[in-house]
């Protein structure tokens, strides 16, 4: 399965070095290049050069799509940004890519709506700061024990949740869904 990680901040860079490290092909994706450099050298360092062919960097939103099943952004938490990488995603990803989100504040429903796949589409609704400062020893020695909540639309399908369980699982937390409170 490969992952797109939109946005090499300390939440794109900790997804990008937990999804590697369980074997999954990642795509990680910055508009800025600085970004983007600081998350190669990062790592590198992490992962050693036998795991770097694991995670490729690219440049557009497009090349960092194009092949994912899943698509995780990691822009800002608010309305506008939240609106615009959904909308960039849907028009760019292919039909079965599933886009989450992290969001404590937004409806997953509504954010749906502004796509053409409501029902391939996940909020993770965690502490980003708890979710960055963990470390992945301390993930791995617990297993799957570190829970994580996820809303879904009313939309979502099966196997859009049984595709994000999968991908949360092999990173090491143990996923929780519920449906999202539609107001």
């Amino acid at each position: 399965m490969q992952v797109a990680i939109i946005g090499a901040g300390p939440l794109g860079r900790w997804l990008s070095l937990a999804a590697a490290r369980a074997g999954y092909t990642v795509l990680l994706e910055d508009v800025m290049p600085a970004n983007l450099h600081h998350a190669q050298e990062y790592l590198r360092q992490q992962l050693g050069p036998a795991a770097m062919p694991k995670v490729k960097f690219a440049s557009t939103i497009e090349e960092a799509v194009r092949e994912a099943d899943l698509a995780i952004d990691c822009v800002p938490d608010e309305l506008e940004s939240k609106l615009e990488i959904f909308c960039l995603l849907d028009r760019m990803a292919p039909p079965r890519t599933v886009l989450i989100t992290p969001t404590r504040r937004l409806s997953i429903t509504d954010l749906a709506s502004c796509t053409y796949r409501a029902e391939k589409c996940v909020a993770l609704v965690a502490n980003v700061q708890e979710l960055t400062n963990a470390s992945m020893s301390e993930v791995a020695e617990r297993g799957n024990g570190v829970e994580i909540l996820l809303r879904t639309p009313p939309q979502a399908t099966e196997e859009t949740v049984a595709l994000v369980k999968e991908f949360w699982d092999r990173v090491g937390f143990s996923p929780r869904f519920e449906a999202d409170r539609v107001q």
